[in-house]
């Protein structure tokens, strides 16, 4: 198979439910029994947790279609980052200076209390600087620039919905493309976008009905249609599509207001047209995929073979005994 190809084939021998997240030296997949992680630990070994895959949102209304998206994207994102924070743990990379740990009776160093309350108030400021960011970036300033810019100056831009959705939708489209080329360029960024490859071509090795071997895998393609990046673009362009309701020349706060309380509908419509890619192989799912593949060339790099070890690790842990439970 080629490995520049920009799109699974027809001849997947199967779609599955099974997805997963690239993670600080590792994998993490989930299936529909059970959820596991594959890290490698400093010395090189693969360190595996496993356990059973569970929701948050239980009830019937969760889901229903456009509703189960966005609880769907809510629990993504908390097990996720749980998922990332603990893979940071097994590789290392969460040592607390000398100075904040205390010695137990056993030997072995141990954070105190006070330092563990002070990195969770170090985080809960850090995730809100960083939401303020994403709002201020990506809701406020196109906005912005179009009101004091565009419409101010230029006659044709002004009560225009469809343009201003427009300019509002291209800028963050390149803002967010801009972002991910830049932390690509970090090495830890590029290592974990590696893995993120060797996620997204083990699964394309069994939708395919080969055995999951390294040389297998390593022969698959990188671009997979149903992947979190492909997610985030599709939003923004359903993004483009909800402005355009939204009047032109109401204030710019009260602009931003509206965006924000219309994400869940962004999200939900999102979440429905990524499954819709990710089940059926056509010329309108491929023309869903094809913007979210284009950015997957950013967010996806080759792995070498470790890391493909480490994805295929994961993935055999999650197979359901009755293989038809992991289809779509």
């Amino acid at each position: 198979m080629n490995n520049n190809s920009p799109s699974c084939n027809n001849s997947c021998a199967r779609k599955t439910s099974i997805g997963g997240q690239a993670l600080i030296e590792g994998v993490m997949m989930r299936g529909p029994e059970y959820t596991a992680m594959a890290v490698r630990n400093p010395e090189g070994e693969i360190v595996l947790e496993k356990w059973e895959t569970t929701a948050t949102f239980k009830a019937k209304i969760f889901k229903l279609p456009f509703i189960r998206g966005i609880f769907n994207f809510i629990d993504s994102m908390r097990f996720g980052y749980k998922c990332l924070m603990r893979s940071a743990e097994i590789a290392g990379l969460d040592e607390i200076d000398e100075e904040d740990k205390n010695s137990s009776g056993d030997g072995k160093k141990e954070p105190s209390k006070t330092s563990q309350v002070g990195m969770n108030i170090l985080m809960g400021i850090s995730t809100l600087l960083g939401v303020l960011l994403a709002v201020g970036l990506f809701v406020f300033l196109p906005t912005f620039l179009y009101d004091n810019l565009l419409e101010k100056y230029i006659e044709a831009f002004r009560g225009n919905s469809f343009l201003q959705s427009l300019f509002e939708g291209v800028f963050r489209i390149i803002l967010f493309f801009l972002y991910m080329l830049l932390v690509s360029r970090m090495k830890d960024i590029r290592r974990t976008f590696m893995y993120h490859g060797a996620e997204h071509k083990t699964i394309f090795c069994y939708e395919n009905g080969l055995p999951l071997t390294v040389e297998n895998v390593r022969k698959q393609i990188r671009f997979h249609p149903r992947c979190g990046t492909s997610f985030m673009v599709l939003m923004l362009l359903v993004g483009i599509v909800i402005g355009i309701f939204i009047p032109s020349g109401i204030p710019t706060l009260w602009r931003v207001a509206i965006k924000i309380l219309l994400l869940p509908v962004t999200v939900g419509v999102g979440y429905e047209l990524i499954k819709l890619a990710g089940r059926k192989n056509n010329f309108i799912t491929r023309a869903i995929s094809k913007p979210g593949v284009w950015f997957q060339h950013i967010t996806t790099v080759e792995p070498d073979d470790s890391m493909i070890e480490c994805a295929i690790r994961a993935f055999v842990e999650v197979m359901p005994e009755d293989e038809a439970k992991a289809d779509w």
